[in-house]
């Protein structure tokens, strides 16, 4: 399997398939490259080189102890990209990846990328604050961090056959399939790293982040995104941005490139051949 072996000695798992303009794509929280792989496949038959990898603690990576905050999760990217020796290359984050690839253009700059797009991300902040009122409470993420040290699999059991995808919807039809690959790549990572990423996510203010990203970003979300609610992210993120692009997606849910994906590839590739 391709890995790299970051400074402190993390194996970082990552696939690199095809040739062209290189796809950067950055997963959400707690799964795995494999959740790329409809977006993979599209963009590679259009012609792009398509990377993904699994955050560290995810998926095939090292199920290290520490190191689980968005500064590790950037330095992680940044050292893929220079392994690859990436350039004009586009990122494209999911949920907590979006927040990824935020923090790492924010903080390791965009001389080898092109264009970004985040999709139902976690930026500008999750958790409710004096500053951040429209947020959510922290015993929210509290909650989880308790569901998942009490019965992993179960949690990993409920939240795609629910909020996830918007299977508890009224009238919504559940992917049994959908649901057990959700739960199979979580179940492939570490608890710890999976534990420490629910701080990671909620906590991280990714403000400055945003404000120093000048390459244009396409900040894409649901408006029935049951996991990071809409109102307080894609919104304040486009304002954010010196050249974002809001784009909302009436009854989408928060994962939409797995429930929704025609249309999401479709978007996508309009906003980086434009």
């Amino acid at each position: 399997m391709p890995t790299i072996t970051t400074k402190d000695g993390v194996e970082i798992f990552y696939k690199d398939w095809g040739k062209g303009q290189p796809i950067v794509f950055s997963h959400g929280w707690p799964l795995s490259a494999d959740d790329w792989d409809t977006q993979m496949l599209f963009f590679l038959r259009h012609g792009y080189r398509v990377i993904a990898h699994d955050r560290r603690g995810h998926g095939r990576s090292t199920q290290t102890g520490d190191g689980h905050d968005m500064d590790h999760y950037a330095g992680d990217l940044a050292a893929l990209t220079a392994h690859l020796d990436l350039k004009n290359a586009v990122h494209v984050g999911h949920s907590t990846g979006g927040g990824e690839v935020a923090h790492y253009l924010g903080r390791h700059g965009e001389n080898r990328v092109a264009k970004a797009a985040i999709l139902s991300a976690v930026p500008p902040l999750m958790v409710k604050t004096a500053t951040n009122p429209g947020g959510l409470p922290k015993e929210v993420f509290d909650g989880l961090q308790a569901q998942l040290a009490a019965n992993r699999s179960q949690f990993y059991r409920d939240i795609p056959a629910g909020p996830f995808y918007g299977f508890n919807r009224p009238g919504a039809k559940a992917s049994e399939a959908i649901i057990q690959n959700w739960w199979r790549q979580g179940m492939m990572g570490g608890a710890k790293a999976h534990y420490d990423g629910i701080v990671a996510f909620s906590q991280t203010d990714f403000t400055d982040d945003l404000k120093k990203i000048t390459v244009p970003v396409l900040v894409m979300h649901g408006d029935d995104d049951q996991i990071v609610p809409y109102a307080d992210s894609a919104p304040l993120s486009a304002k954010l941005l010196k050249n974002g692009t809001l784009k909302t997606y009436k009854g989408f849910p928060h994962g939409m490139p797995t429930t929704q994906a025609e249309t999401i590839n479709a978007d996508l590739l309009a906003f980086i051949k434009d």
